[in-house]
């Protein structure tokens, strides 16, 4: 089965000069396509009632992290708009201190220690996915001099088997460090980069808890969210 292509500049290339380690990771190749058979495309399958799922990445049974609350939802669709129900959505980040809990991360900054920064849920018939979690921080990064990553939060997104996997990143409106962020900038169609970042809904918002924002996340296709080459 074929699909529409993304159109050209609306995804990043595997080397992109101003992000530095994409030059030491990108296939330095010709790419070489392998038929997918039928092992790749439908095992092993993602159904919730075999992996563990977290809608609130904030609160739990006995702890609560610290940071301002937000609630992000969206929609998960193809190219013709529409929906892809029953997609596994994973997502990891920061804490509001911008600090990962993650051995390697060493960035001087406290660790939360109620705040795991990850969680998974799967689209329902419609394509929607939704959760709560900590608005995460910048955080310095050594790609050059004074480097700051904007404030993001990733996604990974699986299909009906292992092999189909894409991820991203989602930002936030209106933070000053996208303009100088050469991950978010890699992308060099205006347009395409606009489809990173979420946008302000109060639909989304959840009255006395929580500030709500929508990103939906298009699959392929003209419109296709940008998808990371280099993880």
């Amino acid at each position: 089965m074929s699909f529409r292509q993304p159109a050209p500049g609306t995804q990043p290339p595997y080397d992109a000069p101003e992000y530095g380690s994409t030059h030491r990771r990108h296939p330095k190749q010709p790419l070489i396509r392998i038929p997918q058979t039928l092992t790749e495309t439908s095992a092993p399958r993602m159904r919730p009632s075999l992996y563990e799922t977290t809608h609130n990445l904030a609160k739990g049974p006995g702890w609560e992290a610290q940071g301002e609350r937000i609630t992000v939802a969206g929609r998960v669709l193809d190219e013709d708009g529409r929906p892809v129900p029953g997609a596994m959505v994973e997502v990891w980040q920061a804490n509001a201190a911008g600090r990962y809990n993650h051995e390697r991360d060493q960035h001087d900054a406290p660790l939360d220690p109620n705040f795991k920064g990850e969680g998974r849920i799967f689209t329902d018939a419609e394509g929607w996915y939704r959760y709560t979690t900590i608005r995460p921080g910048a955080y310095p990064w050594r790609n050059h001099h004074n480097a700051w990553r904007p404030v993001h939060i990733h996604y990974s997104l699986f299909g009906a088997g292992f092999a189909q996997r894409l991820i991203t990143q989602m930002y936030f409106p209106g933070d000053p460090l996208l303009p100088l962020d050469p991950i978010f900038n890699c992308v060099p169609d205006p347009a395409a980069r606009e489809r990173l970042v979420a946008r302000f809904d109060l639909e989304v918002t959840e009255p006395d808890h929580a500030l709500g924002y929508r990103f939906d996340i298009v699959l392929r296709g003209r419109d296709a969210t940008p998808m990371e080459n280099t993880a």
